[in-house]
């Protein structure tokens, strides 16, 4: 098995059933729907096979919707206008001033004010770069550093600007109720620039009863660079989504960037997501090419929880092979990796909990020290696994939980395996040990000879104390019959 988990972007290429099932078993943990592009009647659609497969045993897949964001664009024009490099134009905000062929309109009502002379405008995803050379009340006079044909509402990126715009647009938040309705997992809420949207989006959940959707934060603009700290701190996750980053901010310091959000998460406790970008020669070709291969390594040799692909499993005709490409590329680069169970701050922890978190260290170590095959956890909120996860196990973890919705969080994180313990007695440990191994032994998973550590609570009349134990398979079932 591998450890770093896989996000796979949906349709139209793979929302059968049957393609569902084959991503899953290349090794597929999450799908996600991008709001960009995606419509309520096939993401539900999809959504709905998802739960239907994972109900039958066929899948375990957990749900992620990414919002769309207010963009800034230009507007329709009646066809393509080809630009020479060297060439000055306009750039309007209010189109029924414009009077030339090659006047460009951006809906960015603030744009005048906020530019600056001789800063750069990025066109259609640096297919078209200008540089502002004068500005009136009413527009922009910019220099076409290449040459470029421009069709109509292009995206327009403004690096380096704090812009005016509101976090969430009505879109959006018809999109999270949605994902509120149709049992989502996760939210990736894109461009966040303050922790004050993280405030917004969380009221919107509690307004709606539904605070159970795990936030994930997409790092996409400077302004988000400029307040990672803050922001870290308030939500469950973090995505470094490469594709809108390369944009906002110098491509050179990417990799920069990328390195330093993965390593401030993990010292943080919070779920890291590596985005976009990866494979996408194989959204035309069987095989990727080295670099693409040396870029999936090299996120994994920095630890994140997750990587995701977009247009690979989204369209074209290699989704399957990408995945399983992905998959064996991971593995690989795992094998690489001296996990040194580091310690990380993780905020809101009880007294109780910081208990787990050092129950949990020291069983990783005790693992070590006795060759011990498997961690079994037991998690009713999730808590217990993510802060395992958090140490970068070294083996498997079995993290056993009677809450469906558990489960489907999860599959995230870094070398969870999730299992549903649909008959789990509130009352009994011994019960739910013997049922978990019992599930380990029926599932090949582990053998009669092997030793596991065990962290769960341990129920004392009214109080619950946290506890490690090591279990001799053979002993154990030996006293209970369950061999």
């Amino acid at each position: 098995m591998k450890k770093v988990k896989i996000l796979a972007t949906m349709w139209p290429a793979v929302e059968s059933e049957q393609k569902i099932i084959q991503l899953y078993k290349s090794g597929i943990n999450v799908i996600r729907f991008n709001f960009s592009h995606a419509n309520y009647t096939n993401a539900k659609k999809v959504a709905d096979n998802v739960k239907k497969l994972n109900a039958l045993w066929k899948t375990q897949l957990s749900l992620l919707l990414d919002t769309k964001w207010p963009e800034i664009r230009t507007w329709d024009r009646d066809e393509a206008y080809n630009y020479k490099k060297g060439e000055i134009f306009k750039i309007f905000v209010d189109k029924t001033k414009m009077k030339n062929i090659s006047d460009l309109f951006c809906d960015y009502e603030y744009l005048v004010g906020d530019m600056k002379i001789w800063k750069s405008i990025i066109i259609d995803s640096w297919t078209f770069i200008v540089k502002v050379i004068g500005k009136t009340k009413d527009f922009l006079e910019v220099k076409a550093l290449n040459s470029a044909s421009i069709k109509s509402r292009r995206h327009i990126n403004l690096p380096w600007v704090s812009l005016k715009l509101p976090w969430l647009i009505e879109q959006d938040k018809k999109d999270i109720i949605f994902a509120i309705e149709n049992d989502f997992d996760f939210v990736a809420a894109s461009f966040i620039r303050s922790k004050e949207n993280v405030a917004e989006i969380k009221q919107l959940l509690k307004e709606n009863n539904w605070e159970f959707i795990r936030i994930i934060s997409k790092i996409e603009n400077q302004e988000w660079i400029t307040n990672m700290d803050e922001i870290i701190e308030e939500w469950d996750g973090i995505m470094v989504a490469r594709g809108d980053l390369g944009i906002e901010v110098p491509i050179e310091k990417i990799a920069k960037y990328q390195k330093e959000l993965v390593e401030k998460c993990r010292a943080h406790g919070k779920i890291v997501v590596i985005a976009t970008h990866f494979l996408e020669t194989m959204i035309t070709n069987p095989f990727p090419t080295r670099a693409e291969s040396s870029d999936v390594a090299n996120a994994v040799l920095q630890r994140p929880d997750s990587l995701m692909l977009s247009w690979e499993t989204s369209i074209w005709s290699f989704p399957i092979q990408t995945t399983q490409m992905m998959t064996k590329i991971i593995k690989e680069a795992e094998k690489a990796i001296e996990y040194k169970y580091e310690d990380f701050s993780y905020k809101n922890l009880t007294e109780k909990d910081k208990e787990k978190k050092l129950l949990i260290k020291n069983g990783l170590k005790l693992c070590d020290e006795l060759k011990v095959k498997a961690m079994i956890v037991f998690t009713r909120s999730w808590l217990l696994a993510r802060l395992t996860s958090n140490f970068n196990p070294k083996i498997p973890v079995y993290a056993f939980t009677d809450q469906e919705k558990s489960v489907r969080y999860m599959n995230i994180l870094f070398w969870i395996q999730a299992v549903h313990l649909k008959d789990w007695d509130t009352e009994d440990y011994g019960y739910n040990l013997w049922t978990s191994i019992k599930y380990l032994l029926k599932n090949k998973i582990i053998k009669k000879d092997d030793r596991l550590v065990v962290i769960t609570d341990l129920k004392e009349k009214e109080f619950e104390i946290p506890v490690l134990k090591i279990i001799n398979v053979k002993d154990f079932c030996t006293k209970i019959n369950c061999l």
